[in-house]
């Protein structure tokens, strides 16, 4: 399925550090390190590190001192012969090395050719390889797991086993139609919906754990908005843990947006702090005010941030009337002064958001906003048990339950085996786009294109 040849690619990172590894795959990756390291590789043992020198025949000199490993098949990452050589991790070193890998017959590896070969040769099927990029790309602790419980086929095995139960529905399916003379039913047309209802059950348990898990894996886009000086960029610090923001008692300090991200129990949030919103703006302030307008469409919820040692303002009120119908919350600063505000007239205003007060500078209740927000978007009920990710995956298993669907109306129609067997081949064919059984290389091509080049 792909040309038998030998890749070769940095598996680190660029820029300094202080170890690289540049990877070779395929069945000339023996030779090539053995000709490069001076060593014959005939003797090198499978999974053992060893000591040696890369050196440039042509010019015969030293390029570095190396710890290499030798992976034999099938046994390594890719299925293939594989040499990791483990070299010193300047750049210039890195590319000597993996110049003279290449000089000696190996081609550049493509984005993701590693993942992918190993894939080709059975050693992944393509959702562990898509998970293999969800744990590279992993910005907390649970996306981490997620992907790991992935990697480690949990989802693979599930659509499997929800796979050979339409198999063995199909096949007493098509007994009815090749043996007609039999006078076979139909599954006894009973049987054959309570099975299927069985595995529409179990689709739609991992269609529901979506956006549970796209969530974990992407994360949600908060802005956070007021009129100046009500704390935003305080706040967004104290979320932090650091003085991300610059802060001064001068309005309008905030001229552009600032971008971080925090972990709230697992759930990635990009927190957007930007410029106050106020009216009879010009220059470069208003061009602030443009941007916290335009991140506020873009985002998937606010935190709407008010004084809480003044009375509401017309800029407040203006603020709120913005954020009518938005998903987020509302922070009500500075409790840790007399409190002034009217918090009935602002749930009056914006009556589906809850109020949290803090006091970003004492730090007073900040883990019950960390705790809100983390709420507002992933709600704490208990974590599926298999969880879905991707939304390729989601589409695949949306398909399979329409079709089964389809399986219901046709018995519930009487219509002959034929037409029910039709269905439930293609449910059948959903499932098994989804760990790669069948597929296409457009699908594959636009998966493994996403992958950094070493992987």
């Amino acid at each position: 399925m792909y040309q038998a040849d030998t890749i070769a690619a940095v598996a680190t990172p660029p820029g300094e550090g202080g170890v690289a590894v540049v990877r070779l795959s395929g069945p000339d990756a023996r030779r090539i390190g053995s000709e490069i390291l001076g060593r014959k590789g005939d003797g090198w043992d499978s999974h053992r590190l060893y000591h040696g020198r890369v050196r440039d025949p042509a010019r015969g000199f030293v390029v570095d001192e190396v710890m290499f490993a030798f992976l034999q098949q099938p046994k390594s990452y890719t299925g293939e012969d594989t040499v990791e050589i483990h070299c010193h991790g300047g750049p210039y070193v890195v590319r000597q090395v993996l110049g003279l890998v290449l000089a000696h017959g190996a081609r550049h590896a493509e984005p993701g050719e590693f993942t992918k070969r190993a894939f080709l040769n059975g050693r992944l099927d393509l959702t562990q390889a898509e998970a293999v990029l969800d744990l590279i790309r992993s910005r907390t602790d649970k996306a981490a797991n997620v992907a790991l419980g992935q990697m480690e086929g949990g989802l693979s095995q599930e659509v499997r086993d929800l796979r050979e139960q339409l198999v063995d529905t199909l096949v007493q399916v098509e007994a009815a139609i090749d043996f007609p003379e039999e006078e076979i039913e139909l599954l006894q047309r009973a049987e054959l919906a309570r099975k299927v209802a069985g595995v529409v059950d179990r689709l739609s348990a991992l269609i529901d754990s979506y956006e549970w898990g796209r969530l974990i894996r992407e994360g949600v886009r908060v802005c956070i908005v007021g009129r100046p000086n009500v704390g935003k960029s305080s706040l967004m610090n104290a979320l932090l843990g650091v003085d991300r923001a610059i802060v001064t008692d001068t309005p309008g300090t905030t001229r552009d947006f600032i971008e971080e991200t925090v972990n709230l129990s697992g759930l990635p949030v990009v927190l957007w702090d930007t410029a106050g919103l106020r009216e009879e703006t010009e220059g470069v302030e208003r061009i602030g005010i443009d941007v916290t307008l335009q991140r506020l469409a873009e985002s998937q919820g606010c935190l709407l941030v008010l004084d809480g040692s003044s009375p509401l303002t017309g800029e407040d009120r203006k603020v709120m009337e913005r954020l009518r119908g938005s998903q987020g919350l509302v922070v009500i600063n500075k409790n840790d002064l007399r409190q002034r505000i009217d918090r009935a007239a602002v749930a009056e205003l914006l009556p589906r958001l809850r109020q949290f007060e803090v006091s970003a500078l004492t730090e007073q209740g900040l883990d019950e906003l960390r705790t809100g927000l983390h709420d507002c978007f992933l709600d704490s009920a208990e974590e599926p048990e298999i969880v879905v990710t991707n939304v390729r995956h989601k589409a695949a298993l949306d398909r399979a339950r329409s079709s089964l669907a389809e399986v219901h109306r046709a018995m519930d129609d009487g219509l002959p085996p034929d037409i029910v067997a039709v269905d439930l081949q293609e449910a059948r064919d959903s499932l098994e786009e989804i760990i790669g059984t069948v597929t296409n290389d457009d699908i594959l091509d636009r998966i493994f294109s996403q992958f950094c080049i070493g992987k």
